[in-house]
């Protein structure tokens, strides 16, 4: 089971594709008669899951070139989100004035608007005033009503992650990953977990900067990309914004991530009180302060969520992308911080274990 690579050219677009890129065309009162002639076909860097295109042609009335998006689906995601809830929350989402439009879908991926807007950088989610647009936005989506139940997924979906996990590794991998222990460790975050409030929201759970784009015109803010779109703690999804600090998808080791980047208590409070105050609210000390402390818990989850999506994605996923080394780093996080995070009681042997290895490294 592996994700295929499509890499297709403006002269080598499947048929399907070329059928509805021309009925698109007709709706913008275009006419596309040579394929070969009219498209330019660019690949978008920074996907890890789908292929990303960027088709154009000249309208028209010659004015600017119109633009679409392409996105080929990947064989073998289904392990990760089911792709008829993903196009239905694409669709419901769009009606709602959020995320581009879907123009038409074909049987190896869909065509959406292209937003004419910057895709945000690592070195932007720095920026005071991008942030706090960021955190207006977010608690804007998980406000948002969707249909279907409001219940938690993140729970569920580790333990069917940790169950595809351990059939698609060998036993030697198993044993680095110590996926045998997972279960368990699910488990008892989940228990400490509950015991804090748990505000739900519908919650992106993929909040990295290239999700994230903004006009510069307006300064507008748009998420894009909700493959992992569900009901979640809102405070796991600030806690995944955070930890995505750590990470520059663009750089020449797109894999690493560098922990010493992770946003310190300062930013993070504000981006908490920016999060709380966009509704216009004043948020006390002590609500900012509580959630501040529930998303750091929450990293924890979301480690063991993206080292579990990192192994699985390095079996079935021929992206070049070091997957496995990315879910060392996560798994390396998680040990590390949950001698800190959790009460000291519950913090095990294994823990203390690890922790010696990794200082004697």
């Amino acid at each position: 089971m592996a994700i295929k690579s499509n890499g297709f050219t403006k002269g080598h677009l499947p048929e399907e594709l070329k059928k509805l890129l021309r009925s698109v065309a007709s709706d913008w009162g275009d006419k596309i008669e040579d394929m070969e002639e009219a498209l330019q076909v660019s690949r978008l860097t920074g996907a890890m899951t789908n292929e990303v295109y960027e088709i154009k042609w000249s309208s028209k009335s010659g004015a600017q070139a119109r633009k679409v998006l392409v996105r080929m689906y990947g064989e073998g995601v289904e392990v990760f989100f089911n792709r008829e809830d993903e196009i239905r929350t694409f669709e419901c989402l769009s009606k709602h004035g959020h995320g581009p439009r879907l123009l038409g879908q074909f049987s190896d991926g869909r065509v959406e608007e292209f937003i004419h807007a910057r895709t945000l950088s690592a070195t932007d989610l720095r920026d005071p005033k991008t942030s706090a647009l960021i955190a207006s936005k977010l608690r804007e989506f998980h406000n948002l009503d969707m249909p279907g139940p409001k219940t938690i997924v993140l729970w569920d979906r580790l333990r069917n992650w940790v169950s595809e996990a351990k059939r698609l590794c060998s036993a030697s991998e198993v044993e680095e990953f110590w996926l045998d222990t997972l279960e368990e460790e699910i488990k008892l975050v989940q228990r400490e977990l509950s015991k804090h409030s748990q505000l739900i929201g519908f919650c992106h759970n993929d909040l990295q900067y290239g999700n994230i784009m903004m006009d510069e015109h307006t300064s507008s803010i748009t998420l894009i990309d909700y493959e992992y779109a569900s009901y979640n703690p809102i405070a796991y999804d600030i806690a995944n914004h955070f930890c995505e600090m750590t990470a520059d998808y663009h750089s020449e080791t797109p894999h690493i991530l560098d922990y010493t980047s992770y946003p310190d208590l300062e930013e993070r409070t504000k981006f908490v009180r920016a999060y709380l105050s966009s509704a216009g609210g004043n948020p006390s000390e002590e609500e900012v302060e509580q959630v501040v402390e529930e998303a750091e818990i929450y990293t924890l989850p979301n480690h063991l969520f993206w080292g579990l999506w990192g192994i699985i994605s390095g079996h079935i996923n021929k992206i070049d992308f070091d997957y496995f080394e990315y879910a060392r780093q996560r798994f390396d996080q998680y040990w590390l911080r949950k001698s800190h995070l959790l009460p000291s009681p519950i913090v095990d042997p294994i823990v203390d274990h690890f922790c010696l290895m990794m200082n004697a490294s």
